[in-house]
C-alpha cells in the first residue's frame, strides 16, 4: 500500500489546528504539544471504555515521523489495542492536513497505557464488553473495545 493510500488506523477522537504559539525554535510544532494533543484523545478513549476515571501511566512507544507545520490539521485517531483487568493500552495516530487544506500525512504514531481508578484514585476494574453502553460499543466500534 502507498504512502498515500495508508488510513488512519482506530477513529478519530479529536482535531486541532497548530497555531504559532506552539512552535520549537526551528518554527515547527513542538512535539510536547502533540504528544499532549495524543494523550488527551487517548483519554477520551480510555475513558469511553473504562466507563471511568482514566490516568495515564506509560508511553511505551512513540515515534515522530513527520513535522508539524504552523496551520496543519492535527487529527488524532484511536483504538482500544488491550484491555486488562484495571489499564489497557491505546493505540494513537496523528495525522495532518497540510495547510487545512493541503495533502494528508501521517506525523505521529504511539502506545499510551491508562488506568481506571474510582473516586478514591484506586485502581478499579474495568466493564466486560457486553457491560458497556450501547454508545459507547457504536463509537469505539468492534476493533476498537480490546480483549477483556
Amino acid at each position: 500500500m502507498s504512502e498515500k493510500e495508508e488510513k488512519a488506523k482506530g477513529r478519530l477522537t479529536t482535531r486541532t489546528v497548530a497555531m504559532p504559539g506552539d512552535t520549537n525554535p526551528a518554527g515547527d510544532i513542538f512535539g510536547g504539544w502533540v504528544v499532549s494533543q495524543m494523550d488527551i484523545a487517548a483519554g477520551i478513549c480510555a475513558g469511553q471504555r473504562a466507563q471511568a476515571r482514566v490516568v495515564t501511566v506509560a508511553l511505551d512507544q512513540m515515534s515522530f515521523i513527520r513535522p508539524v507545520k504552523v496551520g496543519d490539521v492535527l487529527g488524532v485517531y484511536t483504538r482500544v489495542e488491550s484491555v486488562g483487568r484495571t489499564s489497557m493500552n491505546i493505540h494513537v495516530e496523528s495525522w495532518v492536513r497540510r495547510s487545512r487544506i493541503g495533502i494528508r500525512e501521517k506525523v505521529t504514531e504511539g502506545m499510551f497505557k491508562f488506568v481506571a481508578i474510582d473516586d478514591h484514585g484506586n485502581p478499579t476494574p474495568i466493564p466486560d464488553r457486553e457491560d458497556l453502553p450501547d454508545y459507547v460499543i457504536e463509537h469505539l466500534g468492534e476493533e476498537g473495545l480490546g480483549v477483556v
